[in-house]
């Protein structure tokens, strides 16, 4: 078992303006999540939010405190987690309770936990645990959440290329959150757009995560404000920090599916500034 870390300092809208494509992408594009028997994490400072992948192969793996950071005695002494599994299945064990999570497949975990470990029932097709974590104020209990039991609100139209299937799988309307919010998008083929037309939300910081981009295919991510935009070239399993100002839109080559994950100052999934994509510049 190995892990490391990044740290990703916050980044204002001047700051950005100026930035070249380097800069960007070492600012907000993460990369190589998903390492066999190892855990990666990104600690960002927009809103203190935790990425990470975990991919056990052959042997089980620990999420320690990583209190080089955290300054905790274990992960969630003060944080809460989401889990989705986008790889084959696999087992959390959780205080040693276990949640078995297939593809898409999710799981939310409460502060206070103290032992979390992840599995893989074959190492030819491991799991592949996406996680986010925020802060958390009160402690509430794990929720198991079935993919097949989320019933997904389509939108968009293929006329304009984003329609879309959206899974709100950790949404106040299912359970009890601090201040976490996540779900994924799936496009319909041949619908490439994702979250088009655009928005902001000053109130909370946003991740996307990109995973099922096809093999030898990309996805461009729009950022920045919207009448300054700019953008990043994504691959499979790459994940975008998005901060509170920024836009957060994308198009691929081929369709894809991406996970969101927010944290901020509420829990309304429809907490969004609408930009008019006549404005964007």
């Amino acid at each position: 078992m190995s892990n490391s870390y990044q740290i990703r300092f916050s980044s204002g809208i001047n700051e950005v303006r100026n930035m070249g494509t380097d800069d960007l992408r070492s600012k907000f594009l993460v990369s190589n999540l998903f390492q066999p028997d190892h855990i990666e994490l990104v600690y960002s400072l927009q809103d203190r939010f935790i990425l990470a992948g975990v991919m056990p192969v052959k042997s089980k793996l620990e999420l320690l405190p990583f209190e080089e950071i955290t300054k905790a005695d274990f992960f969630l002494e003060r944080r809460e987690l989401g889990i989705i599994n986008v790889g084959g299945k696999g087992t959390v064990e959780v205080d040693g309770a276990k949640h078995e999570l297939g593809k898409k497949d999710a799981l939310y975990i409460g502060r206070g936990k103290q032992h979390i470990v992840f599995s893989s029932e074959n190492e030819a097709d491991p799991a592949m645990f996406y996680l986010n974590s925020v802060l958390a104020h009160a402690v509430y209990p794990d929720v198991f959440i079935p993919i097949k039991e989320v019933v997904p609100a389509e939108m968009g139209e293929f006329e304009t290329a984003n329609r879309r299937n959206i899974y709100k799988i950790i949404v106040k309307e299912r359970l009890q959150t601090c201040q976490l919010v996540m779900g994924l998008t799936d496009l319909l083929s041949p619908s490439i757009w994702n979250t088009f037309p655009p928005h902001t939300h000053i109130r909370r910081n946003e991740v996307y995560f990109y995973f099922d981009i096809p093999k030898d295919q990309i996805l461009i991510h729009l950022m920045g404000e919207p009448d300054h935009t700019r953008h990043l070239i994504c691959h499979n399993h790459e994940a975008v920090i998005s901060p509170e100002w920024s836009i957060h839109s994308g198009v691929g080559t081929a369709a894809y599916s991406f996970i969101w994950g927010m944290g901020g100052e509420n829990l309304e999934y429809s907490d969004m500034d609408k930009v008019n994509p006549m404005d964007l510049k």
